[in-house]
């Protein structure tokens, strides 16, 4: 029964993707955006600036979740 409790806990904390929304939600919006490109409801340079936008934002957590540690290690 105590197992059953740390289930729900972790599906209601996320669970394995709880510290990837960001990477989640930059990776579908870059999708998106190449497949609005593909069927032609925007162009070549708005796909670019949203893929770039969204790249920018999975880059920035990315070298966020490493600030502070030495050799990929925390400090």
């Amino acid at each position: 029964m105590h197992k059953d409790k740390n289930t729900i806990g972790k599906i209601v904390r996320g669970g394995f993707f709880a510290d990837r929304r960001t990477h989640i939600m930059s990776g579908v919006g870059i999708i998106s955006a190449v497949a609005a490109y593909l069927v032609g409801d925007s162009d070549i340079f708005v796909m670019l600036q949203a893929i770039f936008t969204l790249g920018g934002i999975y880059f920035l957590r990315k070298t966020n979740d490493t600030k502070g540690q030495k050799n990929g290690t925390g400090s």
